[in-house]
C-alpha cells in the first residue's frame, strides 16, 4: 500500500460511507468521512452551504479538508461524490492512499437515493434526469482510482471483504 489510507470514492449513493465504517472498524482504523466533517467545520448542513456560500466554497473547503485528513495515516476515507473532479484532490488521494471507486448502476443509485434528494444539493428537480446528467458528466471522474468494486448487489460485508483481499492482504 502506499500509504496507510484507503480512499473511497464514487457516486453519490455507491455505499461509501457505509462501507467505510464497517472496513474501519474490520481494520481497527479510523473512518473518516469528509462530507460529515464540512459539515462540522462550517457548523452547517451540505444544502446550507450550496445555498448560502455556492458549490465552488464547498468544493474548496472539500479541497481544504482532503489534504488535511491526507496527512495522517491508518484511515478509512469515505469522500463526497464530487471530490474527485478537482485534479489537486485526485492527485493527493493517489499519493497518500490506495483509492478504491465504488460503482453502481444509475437505476440502483436513484433507488438508493430516492428518500435522500433534500440532503443533497445536486439533485433538486427530477431526480433520475440529475442522476443520469451528473454520471454522464463525471463519467471519467473516476477512473483514476486504483480499483474498481460494483456495489450493485449491495451486501456490504461482502464489499468489505474485496476491499480487504484487493488492498490490504495483497499490499497493494
Amino acid at each position: 500500500m502506499k500509504k496507510n489510507n484507503i480512499v473511497l470514492v464514487g457516486f453519490m449513493g455507491t455505499g461509501k460511507s457505509t462501507v467505510g465504517k464497517q472496513l474501519s472498524s474490520k481494520l481497527g482504523w479510523e473512518f473518516v468521512d469528509t462530507d460529515h466533517m464540512i459539515e462540522h467545520r462550517e457548523n452547517m448542513s451540505i444544502p446550507e452551504i450550496f445555498s448560502k456560500k455556492g458549490e465552488s466554497y464547498f468544493r474548496e473547503v472539500e479541497t481544504r479538508i482532503i489534504q488535511e485528513v491526507l496527512s495522517n495515516d491508518m484511515q478509512v476515507i469515505a469522500t463526497g461524490g464530487g471530490s474527485v473532479l478537482r485534479l489537486q484532490n485526485r492527485s493527493r488521494m493517489l499519493s497518500h492512499g490506495t483509492v478504491v471507486q465504488l460503482d453502481a448502476d444509475a437505476e440502483i443509485i436513484i433507488k438508493r437515493l430516492e428518500g435522500e434528494k433534500l440532503k443533497r444539493p445536486l439533485l433538486q428537480g427530477d431526480l433520475e434526469e440529475k442522476v443520469y446528467e451528473m454520471m454522464e458528466r463525471r463519467k471519467h471522474a473516476y477512473e483514476f482510482a486504483d480499483f474498481v468494486i460494483d456495489t450493485n448487489v449491495f451486501e456490504v460485508e461482502s464489499i468489505v471483504e474485496q476491499i480487504y483481499n484487493v488492498v490490504v492482504l495483497h499490499k497493494i
